[in-house]
């Protein structure tokens, strides 16, 4: 199941299976690992990821750390803080969107030419996924067309509901 427009596909599946150079964790602010996909990427990775993360001090959320992928097919992991969701007037379509163009400005200057990105607080940080959903692909659709260095992104859905949210808007 793929959809496709310029440069962004969209697959269900694990993105921490995946053959590309980097991919986005949605992480929470120790970069320590959590549930979800975090939980799934730090498993993946093995403790080494675990030992880099202890080194960057954090991350706040809107921002974006990047480390090695260690056991990952993919070389980069660039992890990002999305919002918690407290009804939308306390600027979290700002930070979400912050996080995906922080996410594609570090893939750009680590040289890396595909990235897989999750769909950023529709997990546990309860951001609407519709809402989210257009977010995500307007802030990375208004990213690649000025950034040729990127040679695609995918967006990697692991439920359902995300998955045709993000395919109704594509």
């Amino acid at each position: 199941m793929k959809s496709s427009s310029a440069k962004i596909e969209i697959v269900k599946g694990d993105i921490t299976t995946l053959d590309v150079d980097g991919i986005v964790n949605a992480a929470n602010t120790t970069l320590l690992g959590g549930g979800g996909v975090d939980g799934a990427i730090h498993c993946a990775a093995g403790p080494e990821l675990l030992a880099e993360c202890r080194a960057l001090g954090g991350c706040q959320a809107g921002e974006a750390k990047i480390t090695r992928g260690y056991n990952l097919p993919a070389r980069f992991v660039i992890h990002t803080v999305g919002p918690v969701w407290t009804g939308g007037k306390h600027g979290e379509p700002q930070i979400l969107a912050k996080c995906y163009r922080n996410s594609l400005r570090l893939a750009v200057e680590n040289g890396i030419k595909t990235v897989a990105l999750p769909a950023i607080s529709c997990g546990a940080y309860g951001y609407p996924i519709r809402e989210a959903a257009e977010i995500a692909l307007g802030t990375t659709r208004g990213f690649l067309a000025t950034a040729n260095e990127i040679d695609g992104a995918i967006f990697v859905l692991w439920s359902e509901d995300i998955y045709n949210a993000y395919r109704q808007l594509l």
